[in-house]
């Protein structure tokens, strides 16, 4: 897996808005921030956080798009990007976009999130 398969993966694991999908992209000692400010520490609160957005968002529509690769190396890399994403809240539409950085690291060979950090 290379550090692009991995962001068309975490995208794919999201868009299905099941947490099992999603963990084995995250390292334990990740942190996530949202874009409302939210700080998320650890395997175990991203999760919680996770499943919240995802019995509260249906049908939600997360993209990653204009990803910059600021470095990449054999176990590091870092990149910046523009998100954007819709779904159903209440039976409204609601929507968002802003940008974002990722850190990925190299865990046992695989590409994993250990941070994200989601802005306005």
């Amino acid at each position: 897996m290379t550090p692009d398969d991995f962001i068309r993966d975490y995208g794919e694991a999201l868009k299905s808005q099941k947490w099992k999908n999603v963990e084995h992209l995250i390292s334990n000692q990740a942190c996530i921030t949202f874009s409302t400010g939210d700080v998320h520490r650890g395997i175990n609160n991203i999760q919680v956080a996770f499943e919240n957005n995802f019995s509260k968002i249906k049908n939600e529509e997360f993209n990653i798009e204009n990803v910059n690769w600021l470095m990449t190396d054999d176990k590091v890399a870092v990149y910046t990007f523009e998100f954007n994403w819709s779904g159903r809240v209440n039976d409204r539409i609601v929507n968002g976009k802003g940008h974002g950085t990722s850190v990925l690291i190299k865990e046992k060979n695989k590409w994993k999130l250990l941070t994200e950090h989601l802005g306005k």
